[in-house]
């Protein structure tokens, strides 16, 4: 067995489509091969928070059947159990639609882990049909989670759902 050594672009203030290509190549690569799903979320969480611009906190909820519980993670210390319905994290899961909030002052029961984050984008992780989690993106600039996001963040969760589970189904 060997370690491999990945090296991350710098994190540019120009967030174009481009930037989200090399992003999504980046995330192909280093799970390519891999279907632990633990550690693919470990370094997709690590892609996303050094090469997205302006964030705060990338990361994975898992559901363990009755819950969210805090998954790997990039940012501050966070939440550890979040039930479904709850938060954006929450009802992004128990909706099973994902929930962009340009400004989470504006999110009535939005659950606040670190108080710099301003805006959030969640997208549920779902597979033939069951839950397996959220992808959760906080910055601290209201406004910054968009619509374009979301259609990025989907295609990162297809190649993990991809990569455990085989082709991904919702």
């Amino acid at each position: 067995m060997f370690a491999v050594m990945f090296t991350l672009p710098d994190r540019t203030p120009d967030y174009s489509d481009e930037q989200r290509q090399a992003m999504l190549a980046m995330v192909a690569s280093i799970t390519d091969g891999e279907d632990n799903f633990i550690a693919n979320a470990a370094n997709t969480a690590s892609v996303l928070f050094h090469m997205m611009p302006d964030v705060n906190w990338t990361g994975f909820y898992l559901f363990d059947g009755t819950e969210l519980v805090l998954g790997p993670f990039h940012g501050k210390p966070a939440c550890i159990r979040i039930a479904l319905g709850r938060g954006v994290c929450g009802t992004a899961a128990a909706e099973r639609r994902t929930i962009v909030v340009p400004n989470v002052e504006e999110f009535p029961g939005h659950i606040a882990c670190d108080a710099a984050s301003a805006s959030e984008i969640v997208v549920p992780i779902v597979h033939d049909g069951a839950l397996i989690g959220v992808l959760d993106v906080d910055s601290p600039t209201i406004g910054r989670c968009t619509g374009a996001d979301a259609e990025f963040l989907q295609q990162v969760v297809d190649i993990l759902v991809s990569r455990t589970y085989g082709a991904p189904t919702r």
